[in-house]
């Protein structure tokens, strides 16, 4: 009786901690969102844009992922799906943005690429570091640490292309990074939707 009672109040305190980090990350998230989102619209800047749409695909997880704390591995696992269809959307709008830009081509604003993308990577490794030790507790907070790890890899690959820019004086290295982001969003999508429906087929 004991054990058992030991054992549920280990799982409380897990579910305990795993709130609060997702409520941080997803705070951290938002106001992301609406800083890159602007700072693209303005810049001109696909990459900025995508990474943007990371950040909103992000907050939106990290809220599902909260609903879903105290419920079951099938809940866990249909949650899982939606972020990975979420994930997949924000791939294929910046696949649509990368060949708008091909089109029309223009030239960003390196500056504030450059200096938006070096905040996000700041946000995104503190988002990082509190999921650090959770990443391996269930299917939810597995599928929240892979959209954390993406958003490193697309801050940095923000950065890069706005150094491409700066010295090439064109668009084709922010043009080519997004294209670079959007097979990142697939490629994750995919992942976290292979999971899940694993997950799936083991509960059924």
């Amino acid at each position: 009786m004991t054990e058992c009672c030991d054992k549920e109040c280990e799982i409380q305190a897990l579910r305990k901690t795993q709130s609060t980090t997702l409520r941080i990350v997803l705070g951290i998230n938002a106001v992301m969102f609406a800083v890159e989102l602007t700072a693209g619209l303005v810049a001109g800047s696909t990459a900025l844009l995508a990474d943007s749409l990371d950040n909103l695909g992000d907050s939106l997880t990290y809220g599902l992922s909260l609903y879903v704390l105290a419920r079951g591995p099938r809940s866990k696992a249909y949650v899982a799906l939606f972020k990975g269809f979420l994930i997949t959307a924000a791939g294929l709008f910046v696949l649509g943005q990368v060949g708008y830009k091909m089109l029309f081509p223009v030239v960003p604003v390196f500056e504030t690429m450059g200096a938006v993308s070096l905040l996000a990577l700041a946000a995104n490794g503190v988002c990082l570091s509190l999921l650090w030790r959770h990443r391996t507790d269930d299917i939810n907070m597995s599928s929240v640490w892979e959209c954390s790890r993406n958003d490193i890899a697309s801050n940095i690959s923000v950065f890069v292309a706005a150094a491409g820019v700066w010295l090439l004086q064109s668009g084709w290295p922010d043009v080519l990074v997004g294209l670079g982001l959007a097979c990142l969003f697939l490629r994750s999508a995919y992942r976290v939707l292979s999971a899940a429906f694993a997950e799936l087929r083991e509960a059924a």
